[in-house]
């Protein structure tokens, strides 16, 4: 492909971006990835493949791939390499990820778990105090106290073993130009970084992101990260298991233990030991679809639940943000949070009754108890397996995230999310890249007050529970749409609505992106700030729902499949593009 191609492409998608930006005010207080400007709705129709990423860079180094003839494993692989330059607040090589992945050609789905693990000498008791008393969370999350075992990397590697057309090392060349030459530090990255400043702890992050005075480098300021190219030259050389044994390796742990804000245990041997895993995606109906997302150690179940719930209930009014139809989705997602607080956590160390949750005989007897004309309280755990009695716990998560939707010319697809937890992870910079927090979304207990055990409790070698949700929906046989999301937990109410307005409602994916966001969590009813009339907001308040007007900053990138295409959508929460060929 000539260069001059990808810097047309670049350009366009840069201004595409900056004007939207330009064009949006944007608030003095915003949350951990949080709200940065909402810009018009962003689309992109193709014949033949799409790549929808979080950031311009990464789209165009996504199609780079596409017009050589790659895969969509080859697409998402340059684009996360490029994210973890450019948005390193919410994802990188230092953290996890799972990808679905759709092969054409054997019409086979493979779900590449490449969630980080607890390190090896950790135990139950390890966000304990002395006292006994779980550890305050946001005393955790900075330094190397939460870092676990990175798997992106090797996730990679093993999906590219199975899947990849271009040679791996082809797949690093746009991230370690951009490394070199530099990128415009974006409006966004400079809001995260005024609003987030964690990163002045570490003198390599402090060097790197901000001025002498302790302010962020302006935007438009030329990032360049020669570390980071370094580190990408080196696995492109040497391949994905030289992040894992080595100089890489040893610098990753002495950088965790030895941290001077809060020294963790991540050592040498745990990072040689992570494996990334192959499981089955999970999957349930929705109407006349099969909708297919994340077993656990995520919570793909949990947005099955949501959407095999709402299906349950009779039809409420035909406008998707109306007070009943907002009610429905709040009363699903309810009780639909109360099972994944309660069962899902890693497989490999607790039996999680995944199927049975999904099961539609259990669903309709969790539907029966939705009132539709009145609010519930806190919404209790069903029980979907009759031999397993476990205890409700909320483990926090941050919506420091990304998601990326892809489809090749051949017709095989990528859905991936992939996180470092916290915005910026744990602050830590070695190799250019920052390393992830990711042991934070462990329960901080590890019993309840009966000494029960809890599902989620941190143990040697586990994988913390996720909310990750990246998504595929089929119909007849074939796919038909691709979503996820960043936001924590939110991010199941994000994937299902956005599901739910598309195909339930048949609404164009673009405008179901767009549309404001709803979610409970089995707390309270959030309503995306500014976004709903006041008569709907009393509405639901009269029904008993406590609201709250909140920035619900979902980061939806998803692509619909149908007779006339390709269609792309991009957040206009963030500073995502569609593009495709």
């Amino acid at each position: 492909m000539r260069s001059s191609w990808y810097v047309g492409l670049l350009l366009s998608l840069l201004l595409a971006v900056n004007n939207s930006l330009a064009k949006t005010d944007h608030h003095n207080e915003i949350d951990p990835e949080a709200d940065t400007g909402f810009s018009e709705i962003k689309r992109s129709h193709s014949q033949h493949s799409m790549a929808v990423t979080a950031n311009p860079h990464a789209t165009a180094a996504a199609n780079i791939m596409l017009s050589r003839g790659g895969s969509a494993v080859d697409a998402a692989i340059a684009a996360q390499l490029v994210l973890s330059l450019v948005e390193p607040q919410s994802s990188g090589i230092g953290g996890g990820a799972f990808m679905l992945h759709w092969n054409h050609g054997d019409q086979q789905l493979q779900l590449f778990d490449g969630r980080e693990t607890a390190p090896s000498a950790v135990d139950e008791n390890y966000f304990l105090n002395p006292d006994k008393k779980p550890m305050k969370f946001f005393d955790t999350l900075i330094g190397g106290y939460a870092v676990g075992a990175p798997g992106v990397v090797r996730m990679m590697a093993l999906a590219h073993q199975q899947h990849g057309k271009l040679p791996w090392k082809t797949l690093f060349q746009p991230a370690i130009k951009l490394s070199r030459e530099g990128f415009k530090l974006s409006p966004r990255l400079y809001a995260l970084l005024n609003r987030f400043k964690q990163l002045l702890n570490h003198p390599t992050s402090r060097a790197y992101f901000y001025l002498h005075n302790g302010e962020p480098k302006a935007v438009n300021t030329l990032l360049k990260n020669p570390q980071y190219a370094m580190t990408l030259e080196r696995l492109a050389n040497q391949g994905g298991d030289s992040f894992y044994q080595g100089a890489l390796a040893e610098a990753i742990s002495r950088a965790v233990q030895e941290d001077p804000v809060h020294p963790g245990k991540l050592s040498v041997a745990d990072i040689a030991g992570y494996q990334s895993l192959v499981r089955l995606p999970l999957c349930g109906q929705y109407r006349q679809y099969r909708v297919c997302t994340t077993p656990p150690p995520s919570s793909g179940a949990t947005v099955l639940q949501i959407l095999a719930i709402l299906e349950q209930l009779p039809a409420p009014s035909p406008e998707p943000a109306s007070s009943d139809w907002i009610h429905r989705f709040a009363e699903a997602s309810k009780l639909a949070f109360a099972d994944r607080d309660t069962y899902i956590a890693d497989p490999a160390f607790v039996t999680v009754p995944a199927q049975a949750m999904i099961e539609r005989d259990y669903l309709q007897q969790r539907a029966h108890l939705i009132n539709l004309n009145k609010a519930s309280g806190k919404a209790l755990p069903g029980q979907p397996d009759s031999r397993l009695v476990r205890e409700q716990v909320n483990s926090p998560e941050f919506p420091s995230t990304t998601h990326l939707s892809i489809i090749d010319a051949a017709g095989n697809a990528v859905s991936m999310t992939s996180s470092v937890q916290m915005a910026f992870g744990s602050g830590i910079m070695v190799g250019g890249f920052l390393l992830n927090n990711q042991l934070t979304d462990f329960s901080f207990v590890p019993r309840d007050g009966d000494q029960q055990l809890i599902a989620n409790r941190i143990q040697a070698g586990k994988r913390p529970r996720s909310s990750m949700s990246p998504t595929m929906v089929f119909k007849e046989g074939k796919p038909v749409m691709l979503i996820g999301s960043p936001g924590g937990s939110r991010i199941i109410d994000y994937v299902a609505r956005v599901i739910a307005y598309t195909l339930g409602a048949d609404m164009d994916i673009a405008e179901a992106i767009a549309s404001p966001n709803v979610a409970d969590m089995n707390r309270k009813l959030e309503l995306e700030k500014q976004r709903f009339p006041a008569g709907v907001i009393k509405q639901l308040q009269a029904m008993g729902h406590t609201v709250v007007e909140v920035d619900l900053n979902s980061g939806l990138h998803g692509i619909r499949i149908g007779k006339d295409g390709l269609t792309g959508a991009a957040d206009p929460r963030r500073e995502g593009v569609a593009a495709g060929q």
